[in-house]
């Protein structure tokens, strides 16, 4: 049997590519399965109901109609226990049965600059993992943990492999290849630079299904449906979207008998979904959490809100990536319909986060191409001007939940929202802007657009 070793056990891939995995093996073909695990200790209740398990959980789905449906997914063969040494993975990773190493850690997890190069000052911990694996320990991020499994499977003459990058990140397989060989780089490991260029490949790929963090009433609506006490129980919505560049070294799954898109350039959906899906996303928790709800549901409902998201599309989102082979007006719609499913119950902290990797990945481009334009971008500047003012709420301490943010220096974040000119120093910032930090157009629409925030906000609270 052949193998893809999953780094990242997370409810996303559990609900995507596992998925897809299953429906082959459901339809008779059981030459893939997945062997999974963690390059960090987290999700530990999860990882061990999944080994109780024996790797199998139930999905429930949720059609913006409110229909359920259950599946008890059996495509992970193998959990792997989360060991400091990593031990256990990088065995699985030196296997000759392991084809595809493919991995979700989400955008801030790569730790690149507007420039796709390693921002090495920002990150103490990808400094760390750098001296952790000149030391001969393990690394625990993805290129530390990559670099350990690699190096094994080098010497141990285990073939090429596949390295399928399945996070929303622009280019995915590209950047995050990028990364890869930029840390071997700097550990001056000339010979596993080589033997990577040879022996892998990494194609970039689009991959889309909302799915919230498990909530204890999906595990209570799984027992009640099907009389399993399932401990890994988990939520999506019944849209799923997979699209890949068919550039595999070592083999692949039949993905296109189920439903897979396998293509040769996934730019156009790449833009269209991050640009459409991932940004709106993004100004709806902004502007719902700033209007005092939970949930996205409750924002997208909101017509204000909604309008905010709509124009955005329509009026810069759009425009920028015409022409294109996709519908994007249709897209537009479907989005929208999909954020409005209460079923789903997706939360504002959920998709609010990462703001500081967000914005230059699925923000700034649009606002680049219309500068580059001389067109008007008043719509899109609505977006950063969302989060300027969440971020005033987050320095103040009046955000309802924790705010997470890895890409984010919360020293930096304060002195943005201390400054005399909030906007302005905003504006500046390389982190989020890039080449654009300071520019005059950026300020004058940032400045406009974050009036007619503040304004939103006031009708709302009466502050």
């Amino acid at each position: 049997m052949n193998f893809i070793l999953h780094l990242g056990l997370g409810s996303f891939h559990r609900a995507h590519q596992a998925v897809y995995v299953h429906a082959l093996r459901q339809q008779g073909d059981t030459g893939w399965a997945i062997a999974g695990g963690n390059l960090r200790p987290d999700m530990a209740d999860t990882i061990a109901a999944l080994q109780a398990q024996d790797g199998r959980y139930t999905l429930e789905t949720v059609t913006p109609q409110g229909e359920r449906n259950y599946t008890v997914i059996e495509s992970i063969q193998r959990v792997i226990p989360y060991q400091d040494d990593l031990a256990p993975l990088i065995a699985m990773g030196a296997d000759p049965a392991t084809r595809i190493i493919s991995f979700t850690v989400t955008e801030a997890g790569y730790y690149l600059d507007a420039q796709n190069q390693l921002d090495w000052p920002t990150f103490a911990d990808l400094r760390a993992d750098l001296a952790a694996v000149k030391a001969g320990q393990a690394g625990h991020t993805i290129y530390g943990g990559l670099v350990s499994i690699l190096r094994t499977r080098r010497a141990a003459g285990a073939g090429p492999v596949t390295l399928m990058n399945c996070d929303n990140l622009r280019h995915n397989g590209d950047r995050s290849r990028g990364g890869l060989l930029q840390f071997i780089e700097a550990l001056g490991d000339a010979p596993l630079k080589e033997w990577v260029e040879q022996n892998t490949t990494s194609p970039n790929a689009m991959v889309d299904r909302i799915t919230p963090r498990p909530t204890p009433d999906v595990a209570e609506r799984v027992k009640a449906a099907t009389g399993w006490d399932d401990k890994a129980a988990l939520m999506g919505e019944s849209f799923i979207q997979w699209v890949v560049e068919d550039d595999f070294i070592a083999g692949r799954p039949s993905w296109e008998t189920v439903g897979v898109e396998m293509v040769q350039s996934v730019q156009a959906h790449e833009e269209a979904k991050i640009r459409l899906l991932n940004a709106t996303h993004s100004c709806i928790a902004w502007a719902g959490t700033l209007a005092g709800y939970q949930y996205i549901h409750e924002g997208t409902h909101d017509a204000a809100i909604r309008q905010m998201a709509y124009d955005y599309v329509t009026d810069d989102a759009i425009p920028v990536l015409q022409p294109c082979p996709i519908n994007l007006e249709q897209y537009r719609d479907v989005v929208l319909d999909r954020f409005g499913n209460p079923a789903i119950a997706d939360t504002n902290q959920r998709v609010a986060m990462d703001a500081f990797s967000k914005i230059p990945g699925m923000i700034a481009p649009t606002i680049r191409d219309k500068i580059a334009r001389n067109t008007s971008f008043d719509s899109v500047a609505m977006l950063p001007a969302l989060f300027l003012a969440y971020l005033q709420r987050w320095h103040a301490g009046q955000i309802p939940y924790s705010y997470q943010d890895q890409a984010m220096d919360p020293a930096v974040a304060h002195a943005i929202c201390d400054a005399a000119d909030p906007v302005a120093a905003y504006a500046a910032d390389t982190t989020l802007w890039g080449e654009m930090a300071g520019h005059p157009r950026l300020v004058d629409a940032l400045r406009k657009a974050y009036a007619r925030v503040l304004a939103f906000v006031a009708e709302r609270t009466g502050a």
